[in-house]
């Protein structure tokens, strides 16, 4: 069974998914590093290409992450948008929504330039995919750990249970 970590975009996905990989003997699999490994930087992608060619490279990570098991699968912010990656995901494994407040995600992304959906406005726009992607990450969700004022380590740990 593979751990699906979702969430906005600086709620820890990436971080978490190391320290519970390291507490639980299993392997990362993220889903952004691996589209930046193969096809170069994400503000690239979407710069020269758009949205919708980088969510294709997105879900060809998806399809095959959903393919291994045993596996930290950290997804980029809107990948569960797709219902195609969330029913892949889903098949294997549960998902896990990293439930951050809008308050601290924009201190989190305060002066970070390299979110493309960001660019020109972090706040106004973090706030717009905040009211957009929460309804759609409880839906998804088979499980959703808060993660205020909790270091990753502690985040990982909640969820080490909540999967057991």
């Amino acid at each position: 069974m593979n751990v699906i970590l979702a969430g906005m975009p600086a709620c820890g996905k990436t971080t978490v998914a190391r320290a519970l990989a390291k507490l639980i003997g299993a392997e990362v699999y993220d889903t952004d590093q691996k589209i930046v490994e193969s096809c170069g930087a994400i503000n690239e992608i979407f710069s020269q290409y758009g949205e919708t060619a980088f969510r294709n490279l997105e879900t060809e990570e998806v399809k095959k992450a959903s393919a291994l098991d045993n596996l930290i699968i950290s997804t980029g912010g809107g990948c569960v948008l797709r219902e195609e990656n969330v029913a892949l995901l889903k098949k294997s494994g549960k998902i896990v929504y990293l439930r951050t407040s809008l308050q601290t995600l924009l201190s989190r992304v305060n002066g970070d330039g390299a979110r493309p959906l960001l660019k020109g406005g972090a706040e106004q726009k973090m706030k717009a995919l905040f009211e957009e992607r929460s309804p759609v990450y409880m839906r998804v969700a088979d499980i959703v750990t808060d993660t205020d004022g909790l270091s990753p380590e502690e985040i990982a740990s909640k969820i080490a249970e909540l999967i057991k």
